[in-house]
Formats: C-alpha cells, sequence, structure tokens
C-alpha cells in the first residue's frame, strides 16, 4: 500500500473545518485521558483484583484492529481511492485526531494488560473461554479476508478486511462494557467504578459524534458517517453505556462506602502492615504478612469486596 499524508482540516480554510479540527482534538484528549485512570489505580494498590481480564485482553485487540483501520484510511493511498470509488469520489471522515487517539489507546490498553502480568490477582481471574473464542475467532477470520485478498479470491479489497477489523472493534465495545453493568447492579455500587473515568468518556463520545455530524454537513456528504461506522458506533456506545453507568452511580446506587478500602485498613491496623505493598495467601485463605508471617482472617472477604474500574 502506498502511503501519502492527509492534510488536517484546520489547513483547508473557513471556520466549519476549524471548528471541526479544535472538536477533533478535544474527544482526543476527553477520551485519552479516561484511560488513565485504571493504570494508576492498579500501580496505587499494586494489585489488579477486581479488574475483568476479558475487558483488558478484549481492549488490547480491539484498539489494534482500531489502530490498523485509522492508520491505513488516513496513510494509504490504496485505501483512500478504494472508499473514492464506492462513495461518489468523496474524501473519507477519518482525521488525524483519530489516528493519534487509535495508537494512544493501543498504547495504554497494553500497558494495563502488563500491569496484570506484573501486579496482583487472584487465582480464578483469568479470560474466559467465551472471550478467548470470540478473540480466536475474530483473528482467524481477519486472516482468511487477508488470504483471499492477496490470492485475488472472490471480490475482496482491503477496505473491506478494514471494515470487517471496524465491526469487530465495534462488538468489543458493546461485550467489555456489559460485565461492569452486572457487577454494578449485583453489587448494587458503583464503588471502584471511577465517575470521572465515565465523565470523560460520555464527553468524548458526544464530541467525537459532533465532528463526525459536521465534517459530513460541511463536505454535504452524509455517507460519510455510513463510510466510518466504527467512529460513530464508538461515539453511540461510549454515550449509551455511560448514561448507563451515570444512572447507576448518582440515581439507583448511591452508597459510597467502599468496603474493600474499610476491610484493608483493619487489616493494615491489625498487623501493622501495609498490605497493598504485598498481599500474600497462605494455605488457608488468610493474608499473610511477608514480615511478620502474622495472617488476617478479614483477608478472603477482601478479595470479594473488590471491584474495579474497566474501560
Amino acid at each position: 500500500m502506498g502511503t501519502t499524508i492527509v492534510e488536517v482540516p484546520a489547513a483547508q480554510g473557513g471556520f466549519g473545518p476549524f471548528l471541526s479540527y479544535l472538536i477533533g482534538w478535544a474527544y482526543f484528549i476527553a477520551w485519552s485521558a479516561s484511560f488513565y485512570p485504571q493504570a494508576i489505580l492498579n500501580w496505587r494498590r499494586k494489585t489488579v483484583q477486581g479488574l475483568s481480564m476479558d475487558f483488558v485482553h478484549l481492549n488490547v485487540v480491539g484498539f489494534l484492529f482500531y489502530s490498523i483501520f485509522n492508520l491505513a484510511f488516513f496513510f494509504s493511498t490504496e485505501i483512500q481511492e478504494e472508499y473514492k470509488r464506492r462513495n461518489n469520489g468523496q474524501e473519507n471522515l477519518v482525521r488525524a485526531n483519530d489516528v493519534f487517539f487509535a495508537v494512544h489507546a493501543l498504547i495504554l490498553s497494553t500497558f494495563t494488560l502488563v500491569q496484570t502480568w506484573v501486579y496482583k490477582r487472584d487465582e480464578g481471574q483469568r479470560v474466559s473461554g467465551f472471550a478467548w473464542a470470540f478473540l480466536l475467532s475474530s483473528g482467524v477470520s481477519a486472516l482468511v479476508l487477508v488470504g483471499r485478498a492477496l490470492a485475488g479470491v472472490g471480490s475482496y479489497e482491503w477496505i473491506d478486511i478494514l471494515y470487517f477489523l471496524s465491526y469487530i472493534k465495534l462488538v468489543i465495545s458493546f461485550i467489555k462494557y456489559c460485565p461492569q453493568v452486572y457487577i454494578n447492579w449485583a453489587a448494587k455500587s458503583t464503588v471502584g467504578w471511577s465517575i470521572h473515568n465515565i465523565l470523560l468518556d460520555f464527553t468524548g463520545g458526544v464530541l467525537s459524534i459532533g465532528q463526525l455530524v459536521l465534517d459530513a454537513y460541511i463536505s454535504d456528504d452524509w455517507s460519510g458517517i455510513s463510510g466510518d461506522p466504527v467512529k460513530f458506533g464508538l461515539g453511540f456506545l461510549s454515550i449509551a453505556f455511560d448514561l448507563v453507568f451515570i444512572t447507576q452511580h448518582y440515581v439507583l446506587y448511591r452508597n459510597r462506602t467502599d468496603q474493600y478500602a474499610q476491610k484493608l485498613s483493619m487489616v493494615e491496623s491489625e498487623t501493622g502492615y501495609d498490605e497493598r505493598q504485598g498481599l500474600l495467601t497462605s494455605a488457608t485463605g488468610r493474608y499473610v504478612n511477608p514480615t511478620t508471617g502474622q495472617g488476617s482472617a478479614s483477608g478472603r472477604d477482601l478479595e470479594s469486596a473488590s471491584v474495579s474500574a474497566e474501560h
């Protein structure tokens, strides 16, 4: 695939393109900032207990596919020409901020995945069979499409493969949020799920869709929205799930008591040791102070009470 640098909207003149440029970078900042709370939380706790391994792995694969999609649409002349042939000569609406967001999200998601290898996690805290099956089937399907495109079998073009990857990303964006909605419902609490993360995500979703609609209006080509379904879908899913989380946090489950923090404080006062610096579980299920060898009967309760944020 050949490559070229696409001129950003701000350089094309006019208030509309400049406004789109500003909105694009605003949503990039909002969405990108929403990735940091979980990584910081893991670092401060020195544990990933309560964090869904499905969410972490699905997030990495999803943003890998999204990065490939945006990089190809933004840099590849071949993909740009294929898009024009299918959309009456119109330019695609992938912007520089879309590319930076996707790559940045991939980096932060991968960093969080690495944290799950470094920090303590529960023995049963692993990727589910469903998630593995979904990721494996998605990867195999993508490879089959690539093989058919390389072999010239059927009418597949590279843009078809990119659209397939974008649809997988949309599915991932849906299924990765569902467990957290259930966890909040089961616990009747949103403790451990950062509302600031949600508010930033909601802001990014609104701005992302706003930029897409504005670009379609400026170019007088509303097919641009259907031509970039992953961006519209991501924005829509973010808004939909964020509204659910906001309702849970501010309306349904207003109890802000952090049971995990309370029990952790009790353990520290009993043992004189900061459990967050190293929680070792003995064969009896008791948390053991690695310095003194003394245990706490509250350990198992700590694990069951731990609920962490997912994005």
